[in-house]
Parts: structure tokens; C-alpha cells; sequence
């Protein structure tokens, strides 16, 4: 697997599959953190 892509069509989705899962594993630790509060 090559460090440059030839497709850079592919590493982008890949880049934003990525961004994505944070974005959302952050919004869930937000939304325990708003229920788990008193």
C-alpha cells in the first residue's frame, strides 16, 4: 500500500470516515456527560 494514494478520492472519504467517528464518539461522551450530571 503506497504512502501517496493514486486515488485521492479514496483517502479523502477515508479522512472524513474518520472525522466523522470523532465528531460523533464526542457528541456521545457530551450527551452521557449532560445525563450523568446532577
Amino acid at each position: 500500500m503506497p504512502v501517496l494514494d493514486p486515488n485521492p478520492q479514496n483517502g479523502q472519504k477515508k479522512m472524513l470516515l474518520v472525522f466523522g467517528a470523532f465528531i460523533a464518539i464526542f457528541v456521545l461522551i457530551a450527551i452521557v456527560a449532560t445525563i450523568a450530571a446532577p
